[in-house]
């Protein structure tokens, strides 16, 4: 059945003009603008595309936009899913399939994250090199799944080294300073409590999330190399902690989010 479904949000995708992109790219809270910098840009809403999930999330545009950045044919995902939307991880993954099946060859994901690890501090990226997934449960747990791969599939490196290796490089030479880490996956929407934060930090995560983890095991699960990177908004040390400021948070997304475009700028013309 979800096979029928991608094969008709990619036919109805195809028919709007998206031709073969390369590169696929999801935008997390607070940092749309990436997509403003498409050129030829043909957009398609949720709402249009069949079988595609609605974002609900105030602060997330819901839209799928296509065209060239950095000479390259480029999908870009403005507004992503999360299961505390009520969606199921096969709602929230669906995307990356139906990308994926238009012909992307390299996934880029960015989201907003609270810094676990105090040393590292608000406005700052931290490009993820390893995840903890605590979403119980999984995106390719479901009776078809081998229709689209491996069952079991290996997580030992679930972040493209060479695309890691490049941002890393581009980031020294661009003068961006760059963090490196862990990001946890937690289901939200609620905030961490003190002694939450204590445990998140104590089983090695750097960085705390509602997303990403999903759609990265489905990258994994299609043979699709994918990179992410956090923009961290806040800072999540238990004996200090401050009110959260949803506001404040995606300001500061905002405000570093060009430092990230940069990045992923750079990275397309890399490869």
């Amino acid at each position: 059945m979800i096979k029928k479904q991608i094969n008709e949000s990619v036919a109805y995708l195809k028919s709007k003009g998206f031709d073969a992109p390369e590169i696929g790219i999801v935008l997390g809270t607070g940092l749309g603008k990436l997509s403003d910098e498409i050129e030829n840009p043909i957009e398609a809403h949720y709402n249009h595309i069949p079988f595609f999930p609605l974002a609900t999330v105030e602060f997330h545009t819901g839209k799928l936009i296509y065209g060239t950045l950095e000479g390259k044919k480029t999908v870009v995902m403005q507004g992503r899913f999360h299961i505390y939307e009520g969606y199921d991880l096969l709602d929230v993954t669906y995307p990356v399939r139906v990308m994926h099946k238009l012909g992307i060859k390299k996934l880029f994901i960015s989201n907003a994250a609270g810094a676990i690890n105090l040393d590292y501090k608000k406005g700052d990226i931290m490009l993820i090199e390893d995840h903890i997934n605590m979403q119980g449960g999984s995106p390719l747990a479901f009776k078809d799944v081998s229709q689209f791969g491996d069952r079991f599939v290996d997580m030992g490196e679930p972040y493209d080294v060479d695309m890691r290796n490049k941002i890393i490089d581009i980031a020294k030479k661009e003068g961006i300073s760059l963090q490196k880490g862990v990001y946890v996956s937690v289901v939200g929407p609620q905030l961490e409590t003190k002694a939450e934060y204590r445990m998140l930090k104590i089983i090695g995560a750097d960085a705390v999330g509602m997303s990403t983890v999903p759609e990265v095991i489905v990258a994994n699960h299609l043979k699709l190399p994918v990179v992410a990177m956090s923009v961290l908004t806040d800072e999540c040390d238990p004996d200090n902690l401050q009110s959260v400021n949803i506001a404040e948070i995606i300001e500061i997304a905002r405000n570093t989010e060009p430092k990230m475009i940069k990045l992923f700028r750079e990275l397309i013309k890399s490869i």
